[in-house]
């Protein structure tokens, strides 16, 4: 059974979230903050978090940030009334994997919640084959119509990435911080330089394309 961690200090909305979770087939079960979902997670494992932003002791922002420094492939959703573009950006550079805001349909948080889990067994797999496009991490190679496309390692990593998470957009910021590394003098420049080159090497393949997401980042749209 898939294991869902709500994290919400509005305990209404908790309860009735986790209630509807575990009427959908999923095992769900509730933290009032961060630091309590943190200490649940050192007895249990989880398949998916849900968390606020806005929550005391510790907010959304730094409990994302904390989920992945020990563990990078987790899904985590925000649901939160927060609805600007500095938040939502914020969210993507910590680690999240999408943002819902409040209020909203519970059905629609189903359907986030199959995506995420989807995603990441997609990324768990290590292979995804879309069409004739063929990508395999552990063996680092990329095929489209039986033909190799040659990538460097930064290009394989990032397509791999974005195609894991297909419509999710990434901050150039998250991109950076992933793969150049926290400590890098890289800017925003070599994610683009790294896109652009990127992008004439898959520009035959029909299957889907990087699509840049104004003032944000970059996401990969299946067509």
């Amino acid at each position: 059974m898939v294991n869902i961690l709500i994290i919400e200090d509005d305990v209404h909305l908790n309860e009735s979230v986790c209630c509807y979770l575990n009427h959908c087939g999923y095992s769900a079960e509730g933290a009032q903050n961060g630091r309590d979902a943190l200490k649940l997670m050192e007895g249990k494992k989880y398949d998916l978090l849900i968390s606020d932003i806005m929550m005391p002791r510790m907010d959304g922002f730094t409990f994302a940030d904390t989920v992945r420094a020990i563990d990078q492939s987790i899904p985590i959703l925000f649901m939160t009334a927060r609805d600007d573009l500095a938040s939502k950006e914020k969210g993507y550079a910590a680690g999240i994997d999408d943002y819902l805001v409040k209020p909203f349909e519970l059905a629609e948080l189903k359907l986030r919640i199959a995506a995420l889990l989807r995603r990441a067994k997609i990324e768990q797999s290590k292979k995804i084959e879309i069409g004739d496009f063929m990508i395999d991490e552990e063996e680092h190679t990329a095929f489209y119509g039986g033909k190799e496309i040659l990538l460097t390692v930064k290009e394989f990593s990032l397509l791999f990435r974005l195609l894991s998470f297909p419509k999710k957009t990434f901050s150039r910021a998250a991109l950076i911080d992933h793969f150049w590394g926290l400590d890098t003098n890289s800017t925003s420049r070599a994610v683009d330089v790294c896109v652009a080159e990127l992008r004439k090497k898959v520009a035959g393949v029909k299957e889907f394309e990087i699509v840049t997401v104004h003032g944000l980042g970059y996401k990969a749209v299946l067509k």
